[in-house]
């Protein structure tokens, strides 16, 4: 009980520092602006130096939102981001809306409605992919264009070969929305659904697709003694009992070996063959470190995430230039997810500030318990928040009302109104440059 009660408070303490630094930031904002005001130029003659973010989700989002709203009106830096995707791509809602049909265009959020172009000139955003990084430039592979850089900022994330539900593997809209609805298409015709991976996305398409389809016979694998094995084993067995509440068979300790000349044949390491229709692939998150592997080969660890320093610059005495932040770098975060990516982003944005300023790199990250939280969905109207730091759980249950779950607040979060997006009424070809007002 004293532990329990100790996590309440350790839990209050975060989220007032979490407040704090949102208000300082704020303040120091406003001071910055106000005081080029009175006392400089309100614009530099020329914007010669370059600060180029790669990668526009979570971590490269707030790096960008941090930069262009806390850089001076008169300083000679400008932010370029390159993101290939047309809009920012709410991941934690896929699992859902990769069962649930009618929602799919809401995990496709505009950008711009966070980062801006305020003052004219600090930001240019570009939507294309990096094909080469060098100590100098980062060359874009659609258009080919070479650009300078300062300082550098890989904010990649992770990706899935096999994409969705985890993440959708394509970069515009319309098409994502597509491959959403195929896999919508599957599950419903579907007599018999193994789901592979007993993460949160395995626990939440098993739970979402027998809740959806009661007559279906929906059956999770995972390779661990329990699911949400990352986490404590309060959550582990509230996961669990969600699972079989509804009708989902769980098999542990097993995986899927191969498939079999027989069609819709699945054999799995025991020896046990299942007859399904579809199988869904919940597993092999990997972080996109690949565009650094010229450059920096020996910051690339085992594991694939980039080596950096406590002040999250690449483990490279060659590279104090070249920062990276969410789940690509290697800071043995136990959960990694939004929250971990942003407070990442805030410590990169901050020792940037810092250089431009004419100091060092200063800020430091490290991992907080808090951050871990996680809210896993077990079924459409049930949902379990799990807070934990290794040696006490809390656990709050919930209903969920909403079939689209928090996609709303994060489109709200990303400075837009939910759901009005004016690109699904443009014509599909559209130009590499995006404008970011």
């Amino acid at each position: 009980m004293l532990e329990k009660t100790v996590l309440y408070f350790k839990l209050a303490a975060y989220i007032f520092d979490i407040i704090g630094q949102e208000l300082g930031r704020a303040a120091r904002t406003a001071w910055v602006h106000h005081r080029a005001r009175l006392f400089g130029p309100s614009a530099p003659e020329s914007r010669d130096r370059t600060i180029v973010i790669v990668g526009a989700s979570f971590a490269g989002n707030r790096v960008a939102q941090l930069l262009t709203s806390c850089l001076p009106p008169n300083s000679p830096y400008k932010v370029v981001v390159i993101e290939p995707n047309t809009h920012f791509q709410f991941s934690w809602v896929l699992p859902r809306l990769c069962v649930v049909e009618g929602h799919e265009h809401k995990a496709f959020i505009p950008y711009g409605g966070n980062v801006h172009n305020n003052p004219v000139g600090v930001l240019r955003w570009i939507e294309d992919c990096v094909a080469v990084v060098t100590e100098k430039i980062v060359q874009l592979k659609g258009s080919g264009e070479a650009i300078p850089y300062d300082i550098l900022v890989i904010a990649t994330g992770s990706g899935v070969e096999k994409g969705l539900p985890s993440r959708v593997n394509a970069t515009d809209k319309r098409e994502g929305m597509e491959l959403m609805r195929g896999m919508q298409k599957k599950v419903k015709g579907a007599n018999t659904v193994v789901v592979v991976g007993g993460g949160a996305a395995g626990v939440e398409v098993a739970t979402d697709a027998q809740n959806l389809y009661p007559n279906k016979k929906i059956i999770l694998i995972h390779s661990r003694e329990a699911v949400m094995n990352r986490f404590g084993q309060g959550l582990q067995k509230a996961a669990l009992e969600g699972l079989l509440s509804l009708g989902v068979e769980v098999v542990l300790q097993d995986r899927l070996t191969q498939d079999t000349s027989e069609p819709g044949m699945i054999i799995l390491k025991s020896g046990r063959k299942i007859q399904c229709d579809l199988v869904v692939d919940c597993t092999g998150q990997q972080p996109s470190s690949g565009i650094m592997s010229e450059l920096a080969p020996t910051s690339i660890s085992p594991s694939g995430h980039l080596r950096v320093k406590p002040t999250l610059q690449l483990a490279d005495e060659n590279l104090p230039n070249v920062y990276a932040c969410g789940d690509v770098a290697d800071t043995k975060t136990p959960n990694p997810n939004a929250r971990s990516a942003m407070r990442q982003a805030s410590v990169v944005a901050e020792n940037i500030l810092s250089v431009v300023a004419g100091g060092m790199p200063r800020y430091t990250y490290e991992n907080n318990w808090a951050d871990g939280v996680i809210k896993l969905t077990l079924g459409l109207t049930k949902s379990v928040t799990h807070y934990g730091d290794g040696k006490s759980e809390l656990l709050f249950r919930g209903k969920e009302t909403d079939e689209a779950l928090m996609s709303a607040m994060c489109w709200s979060r990303m400075g837009q109104k939910p759901f009005e997006d004016p690109y699904m009424e443009t014509e599909p070809d559209r130009p590499m440059d995006k404008v970011v007002a």
